[in-house]
């Protein structure tokens, strides 16, 4: 008989992740999407956290701090510090991320052909030529 995945947020069929499943870590909040939006449109840029908390004039700089210590540990930002100032990265593209939670999607499923089959059927003809693109690309 399987172990039961440790980690509540998992939502494979039968999880073979082991005890450090990640699964269900790259899925953000309301706030985190939007301060992870602000840290790509950075394009590659570091961010202090003040800069990040500018950003948020509602939000109090304590909240916005939680955020981003939230968001460099599921990995989604990396964090330097430079004497007392703190700076941040995304860890990845918005396209990355994008593509994995498509990625754990699919895994999460017993029938993943078949939900690509009907995700593929609902895009518009531009997204199945690109998708056509990337997968020529791939053969090649």
């Amino acid at each position: 008989m399987p172990i039961p995945c440790p980690n509540p947020k998992c939502t494979c069929v039968d999880c073979q992740c082991g005890p450090t499943c990640k699964c269900g870590v790259l899925r953000l909040g309301t706030l985190e999407r939007q301060v992870m939006d602000v840290m790509w449109e950075a394009s590659g840029h570091d961010r202090t956290g003040r800069e990040v908390a500018d950003a948020f004039p509602d939000y109090a700089y304590t909240t916005l701090s939680t955020v981003l210590d939230r968001l460099v540990t599921k990995e989604l930002l990396d964090r330097r510090q430079d004497g007392r100032v703190i700076h941040y990265s995304a860890t990845n593209t918005r396209a990355v991320h994008t593509a994995l939670l498509m990625r754990e999607a699919l895994d999460a499923t017993r029938d993943p052909d078949a939900a690509l089959a009907c995700f593929a059927q609902g895009l518009p003809e531009a997204h199945v030529e690109a998708l056509r693109t990337a997968l020529d690309d791939r053969r090649s």
